[in-house]
């Protein structure tokens, strides 16, 4: 039977594969060297996850890798099924030479949100929602919830909501889910840059950095959820 899996179980069942969860998916970065391999790495993809390719898996072909990410669409929402597919992906990539993995020193997977502070997200969600062309999640078209790109090209965008205005204050700030075993180097490196930590009360969840100026990033990974 499929169900929905936790955060907890999908990271563990795919962890030694290459794979990683970010936001409700598995992904991976495959690397290759041309987009000829490229295109060999989707199709092969493809064919191990047959007839569930349309309805989970996305591919991003590039020259120099292949993101591959696993979901099941229509409830937008990781199940037993993603974990199944992940693996046999891996295993198919395997007897071609490729590997579920990003290589020594390529950045590995990661998914961007923009987050909008506001006082009454009903009231504004309908303006982004039509000036981006976004739409909803499955099942998810509440007047607070959040908005997604259909073509899968730009970030997604939540909405924060705020008790009372916060005036010289940034109100859209970066969200940037990374896999849970690279956060700690991202944020030496953006420290190292002249950042500066503003919180790390919720994390695993999320810290909170800062430019010089004040604008902030919340740097994310799955853990402290569930």
């Amino acid at each position: 039977m499929v169900r929905v899996v936790s955060r907890a179980e999908a990271s563990a069942a795919v962890l030694d594969g290459g794979w990683r969860f970010l936001l409700g998916t598995l992904q991976s970065a495959v690397p290759v060297a041309s987009l000829a391999a490229g295109a060999e790495v989707v199709t092969a993809a493809i064919r191990a996850a047959g007839e569930h390719a349309d309805g989970h898996l996305r591919a991003d072909l590039r020259a120099d890798r292949v993101v591959l990410s696993l979901q099941t669409l229509r409830l937008a929402s990781l199940t037993s099924r993603d974990i199944q597919l992940a693996h046999q992906i891996s295993a198919a990539l395997a007897e071609l030479g490729h590997s579920t993995g990003s290589q020594a020193g390529q950045r590995a997977v990661q998914m961007l949100e923009l987050a909008i502070d506001a006082l009454d997200i009903a009231a504004i969600r309908p303006f982004w929602k039509a000036a981006l062309g976004y739409t909803h999640e499955p099942s998810a078209d509440g007047p607070t919830d959040p908005i997604v790109d259909p073509a899968g090209q730009g970030p997604a965008i939540w909405f924060q909501r705020m008790t009372e205005p916060r005036p010289q204050r940034n109100r859209i700030h970066f969200d940037l889910c990374v896999p849970h075993d690279e956060v700690a180097g991202r944020i030496a490196a953006a420290l190292a840059a002249g950042g500066r930590l503003v919180s790390d009360r919720r994390a695993p969840a999320f810290w909170i950095l800062a430019d010089a100026e004040g604008n902030e990033i919340c740097l994310t990974t799955w853990q402290g959820r569930d």
